[in-house]
């Protein structure tokens, strides 16, 4: 496995933050994994909110949709190597968003994206054993 997500595969559930390399600032501060097919489909349905700071990575995947959600999110998306291919901000609740060639979708809380200042060419990088960066 080669992929910028091996640590948190390899320690699930370990403490662990999501940073953007260019800006140094946290894009999630917790993170939830989905990356089986049962994780993957359930996604953040069922919630209320997503908290600032917290956020779940779903691999692969190069679409998300946001039927019977309850809140809009924002939903990075990036190659294996934890490149931004696109950024989606404020995805309202009954859309979607796509970005065919990504290997995983990361859903913030809306506003996220930008208080992080995240954008396509980025690099993200989990950095393990941490639990606060802001």
């Amino acid at each position: 496995m080669s992929h910028f997500l091996k640590p948190l595969v390899i320690e699930p559930g370990a403490p662990c933050i999501l940073r953007n390399e260019r800006t140094g600032l946290a894009l999630a501060t917790t993170i939830e994994a989905a990356f089986d097919s049962r994780s993957r489909r359930r996604g953040l349905l069922g919630r209320d909110a997503l908290a600032p700071g917290a956020g779940i990575i779903i691999a692969p995947c190069g679409g998300i949709h946001t039927l019977y959600m309850r809140f809009p999110i924002d939903v990075v998306f990036v190659n294996k190597d934890g490149t931004v291919r696109k950024v989606c901000r404020g995805v309202k609740p009954w859309r979607l968003a796509l970005s065919v060639l990504a290997f995983a979708a990361v859903e913030v809380a809306s506003g996220e994206a930008s208080r992080s200042g995240t954008l396509p060419g980025d690099r993200l990088a989990l950095l393990m054993g941490q639990s606060s960066l802001r």
